[in-house]
């Protein structure tokens, strides 16, 4: 059940980090894989994804530590999508959190 969770919600996850600021590929995967164990074999095909939905942009930005990395941007698409699977996420879980905590035939907690 957990694969099946984290693939539900992975692309709301790395928009979710792009609203905040641009972030290049593998500090999206250290962030996520803080709290979610992924793996950048993972995550790359859903980058892909998200840019040929047009969701995000990228661009080469200078290190000081090695070569150039990708950024990736959200675009105003990303955001609006985003926002849906934000809402649909809120809906969804409320509903779930409800169900969990036990409602009688009433509807009645």
């Amino acid at each position: 059940m957990q694969v099946q969770l984290k693939k539900g919600v992975m692309d709301m996850l790395v928009l979710a980090l792009l609203t905040q600021s641009d972030r290049y590929g593998y500090e999206i995967v250290s962030t996520i894989s803080e709290y979610i164990e992924i793996s950048e074999g993972t995550i790359y095909p859903l980058f892909n994804r998200l840019k040929k939905e047009k969701y995000v942009e990228t661009y080469l930005k200078e290190s000081t530590t090695g070569p150039s990395r990708k950024y990736y941007h959200i675009t105003v698409d990303g955001r609006a999508a985003y926002n849906q699977m934000r809402q649909e996420w809120d809906e969804f879980s409320g509903v779930i959190n409800i169900l969990l905590r036990g409602v009688d035939y009433n509807g009645q907690k």
